[in-house]
């Protein structure tokens, strides 16, 4: 018998493995595929991210860091700088490779290329069903991604105004030829989808290109994809890789009688943004940490629900005013690159909360009350023009 069972060896499995093992817990990580496997993602990892983690990210996964924002709109072009790193862009194999053997080196026990078919929860205990056998733990923790069906034992299947479609497509290129092109900046276009955007993240030697919206505003992802590659430039046959990932800022149920939901299996993404990282390995530790409490104090999965508190405060919150923030920008997008054009200063501050200065709250509340006069600033440019 464990104590705790971890499905989903990414980001937040192998956080909440690694805080199990640093708590005592006696632990199994099972993860169906072999790492490291490649994982269509953007790749940038956020101060945010970089500030949870308890261990140094080595300069050798480290492919490229990130200072600024390049923003588009049919012909704007916004491009701002800070003086500080917003991101670094790492390969995900490698990165949650590097992760997941951080996670082993305190002591948990990994199974890789063994894939859970069922978890059953019963009075005492949870039954773990896999391809190789069955085990059994005092708690679980389900940190499968979006894709899998194993969360569905905890809340329901998300509808498709409450997940998106990604597809991305790795294009390699010579170093010096990203240096010209984009150098330590990231480039999103808000002109590619409703509810979504398109994206261009430079690596070490090869581009992160992908496009990105809500289920229910895309209707042929692949079609619009290749008319973005063609557009920015990118004229040869490229795999496509898709995905889905949840939106955050939505009502979840993310806390059963014995299992917890952490990462993307949990809804927690930036809607705006999309970055997941962060909340996946956040999530992961709140997970462990809440089940090792629970463990040593005998006080029963009762006390579980306090998962939900924690993570509502630390970041769930902040996913509502990000949606809100999302549903803004799509609907007036011409209005509000029309601000941005003529008032630098709006960007400069949605910089901030990439870089840990700002949560769309306070954005929002700093915004809110100026837009009358940058929206005639806006006009009178438009006009001037």
């Amino acid at each position: 018998m464990y104590d705790l069972i971890i499905i989903g060896g990414g980001p937040a499995g192998s956080s909440a493995g690694r805080e199990a093992g640093k708590r005592g817990l006696k632990a199994l990580l099972l993860e169906k595929e072999q790492f490291p496997r490649h994982k269509p993602c953007g790749g940038a990892l956020s101060e945010l991210a970089l500030s949870y983690l308890d261990f140094d990210v080595p300069d050798s996964i480290r492919e490229r860091e990130i200072f600024g924002v390049r923003l588009r709109y049919k012909n704007s072009v916004i491009e701002r700088y800070r003086d500080t790193r917003i991101a670094t862009m790492v390969s995900r194999s490698t990165f949650d490779h590097y992760a997941l053997e951080k996670g082993r080196e305190t002591g948990i026990e990994i199974s890789t290329g063994e894939k859970v078919q069922d978890v059953r929860t019963k009075t005492d205990c949870i039954e773990v069903h896999t391809n190789e056998g069955c085990y059994r733990a005092r708690y679980g923790i389900i940190a499968e991604g979006s894709q899998g069906r194993l969360k569905e034992s905890v809340r329901t299947r998300d509808r498709k105004h409450e997940y998106g479609i990604c597809l991305v497509a790795d294009i390699e290129e010579q170093t010096e030829a990203i240096d010209t092109r984009m150098h330590r900046v990231m480039e999103v276009h808000f002109d590619v989808l409703t509810m979504g955007y398109g994206w261009i993240f430079p690596h070490d030697t090869y581009y992160s290109v992908g496009i990105g919206a809500f289920a229910h505003c895309i209707s042929d992802p692949r079609r619009i994809m290749k008319n973005f590659l063609k557009k920015n430039g990118f004229t040869g046959t490229y795999k496509l890789r898709g995905h889905t990932i949840p939106a955050g800022g939505i009502t979840r149920t993310i806390a059963g009688s014995r299992v917890l939901l952490a990462g993307d299996a949990a809804g927690f993404v930036d809607p705006f943004a999309g970055e997941g990282i962060a909340y996946a390995i956040r999530s992961g530790q709140i997970a462990a940490s809440v089940i090792s409490d629970v463990i040593r104090t005998n006080d029963g999965g009762d006390k579980l629900g306090t998962y939900e508190m924690l993570c509502r405060d630390e970041f769930v919150r902040n996913f509502r005013y990000a949606l809100m923030t999302l549903k803004i920008v799509n609907r007036f997008p011409g209005l509000f690159f029309g601000i941005l054009t003529s008032n630098g200063d709006i960007a400069d501050k949605f910089t901030e909360i990439p870089a840990m200065k700002k949560q769309y709250l306070s954005y929002l509340r700093w915004l809110i009350p100026k837009l009358p006069r940058y929206v005639l600033s806006s006009m009178i440019s438009s006009r001037q023009r």
